[in-house]
């Protein structure tokens, strides 16, 4: 009963406005990351996802964009339509973690970051959105959170969504 409840109000916040995961997802031709002149990571086709975990977010929250940008049918069958996952074209992604997506620019010229997660709590997120996404059968590889990255990529398209948990409700 104690967990129905903590899922509840983990849902009533999210439709109150609370918990969103964010995610801006781009599908690339290639896509790397680096970190003090290195590279540290490189995809081939795939995706590029920045990643923003906000105040009270939850696994349920970062399984649920695992799930729902492992099924996104974003690459083009053989007609050329918008018909495939990242999956089914063998692809992988290159996960980035971004607080910056929780920026508030409303007031004044600087933004506010109080609606990201606490670095501790965001780590813990990410870590999992990405098992998630493993799990979902994608391969993936990743920035190193909290580090000054350098994010290059080949956009192919342009395809890029924002996609948010909270729009799942």
């Amino acid at each position: 009963m104690l967990r129905l409840l903590s899922i509840q109000a983990s849902v009533d916040n999210v439709r109150q406005g609370g918990a969103e995961m964010r995610a801006v997802v781009q599908r690339v031709s290639e896509a790397w990351v680096e970190v003090s002149g290195q590279e540290i990571a490189r995809i081939g086709r795939g995706l590029l996802l920045l990643i923003g975990v906000g105040q009270g977010d939850t696994e349920e929250e970062a399984r649920y964009l695992a799930n729902k940008i492992a099924n996104l049918r974003i690459f083009e069958d053989e007609e050329g339509k918008l018909n495939r996952s990242v999956g089914e074209i063998s692809g992988s992604a290159l996960v980035v973690s971004n607080f910056t997506l929780y920026g508030d620019c409303r007031k004044g010229r600087r933004p506010s970051f109080t609606d990201a997660a606490p670095p501790e709590i965001a780590e813990k997120l990410y870590q999992r959105f990405c098992e998630f996404l493993m799990e979902e059968g994608v391969p993936v590889q990743t920035g190193v959170f909290q580090a000054h990255m350098h994010v290059g990529l080949v956009n192919d398209g342009p395809v890029t969504l924002l996609l948010d948990s909270k729009k799942q409700f």
